[in-house]
């Protein structure tokens, strides 16, 4: 029976709202995380001269055979959970084993992808994200990728306006067991002074970009669900996700310049998903910041009645 293969976390509840608008739609759904291999989930994959990959997966309720497959829903799934019986050496060549062996054998299956990992895994730089942007005809800030302190300076200077600073890839990081996260700041003159610490690693600096407000723009194949963001601090004026109690949305529609852009992007990418992040001036440009191709969404579904979920049941190859 034709049936959606679903990787994602065992906790991750935007998935359970997919699963449920599949099975609510009829559909067969084999939901499965990577998590659960080698020790809860088993692989047994055949190849040869008169067929492709043949087989299954199952687990100790569920089976599905590979040839039955029909999409594959893909979201951040766990790293392999291996005996704590190996040694740290033999963890790194088992998983390295697992990754090459479970994912190469599903990332080969020839059907529908909400998004293929590797489109994905590309998808997630944002110097691509940018160029692409930019090429695809969506307006972009001026941005500069550095670990220099004098580049900042001279870039700062060239843009003839605020510039802020944020990281180039993602915000969270964990530290004495505490999750924190590093939000979008404006540069200023004192930073400008004393920019010590910037030639450890890269940085993202981009130009200020004036808003009235912000927008997620949910892409579902060719279904784009925009929802304004309107920041009610600060704080959240300056990177809404650091105050969302401060938040309040509203439904929106897209320009059709705008739209015709993001189709392209994800065209472009290979992406069946993304999550775009624009900002609207006060005269109404919207300017591209950027697109996470496994970002959140289910809170703006909650939030404004988007049918996001729905979307995903049935999005086009």
């Amino acid at each position: 029976m034709p049936t959606v293969l679903v990787i994602a976390a065992r906790d991750d509840w935007p998935t359970d709202r997919v699963v449920k608008a599949l099975t609510d739609g009829g559909a067969e759904v084999f939901r499965m995380d990577t998590a659960e291999f080698p020790q809860e989930l088993t692989l047994a994959g055949r190849l040869d001269a008169r067929q492709g990959w043949s087989g299954g997966l199952t687990t100790a309720h569920r089976a599905v055979d590979l040839a039955d497959i029909s999409a594959v829903y893909y979201r951040a799934p766990n790293p392999f959970d291996l005996p704590v019986t190996m040694s740290e050496p033999e963890r790194r060549f088992a998983a390295a084993q697992a990754r090459a062996g479970l994912g190469g054998i599903i990332t080969a299956l020839d059907c529908r992808w909400v998004s293929h990992p590797a489109a994905m895994s590309r998808a997630e730089y944002k110097p691509l994200q940018l160029a692409t942007a930019r090429t695809c005809g969506l307006a972009v800030p001026p941005t500069l990728i550095t670990n220099s302190p004098d580049a900042v300076r001279t870039f700062s200077g060239d843009v003839g306006a605020p510039i802020v600073c944020k990281p180039v890839a993602t915000p969270v990081f964990i530290e004495d067991d505490q999750l924190k996260i590093t939000y979008t700041r404006r540069v200023t003159e004192d930073d400008l002074d004393d920019l010590r610490g910037i030639d450890t690693t890269a940085h993202l600096f981009q130009a200020w970009v004036d808003k009235a407000y912000e927008v997620r723009l949910t892409a579902v194949g060719d279904q784009l669900l925009a929802a304004e963001i309107h920041a009610g601090s600060d704080a959240a004026h300056a990177d809404w996700r650091s105050d969302y109690n401060s938040l309040t949305y509203r439904a929106t529609t897209v320009p059709e310049p705008v739209a015709e852009g993001v189709r392209r992007y994800l065209s472009h990418l290979d992406l069946r998903f993304a999550a775009f992040d624009f900002i609207v001036s006060p005269d109404g440009e919207w300017t591209f910041l950027e697109a996470n191709p496994c970002g959140q969404w289910d809170w703006i579904e909650h939030k404004t009645g988007l049918p996001i979920a729905d979307e995903l049941r049935g999005t086009p190859a």
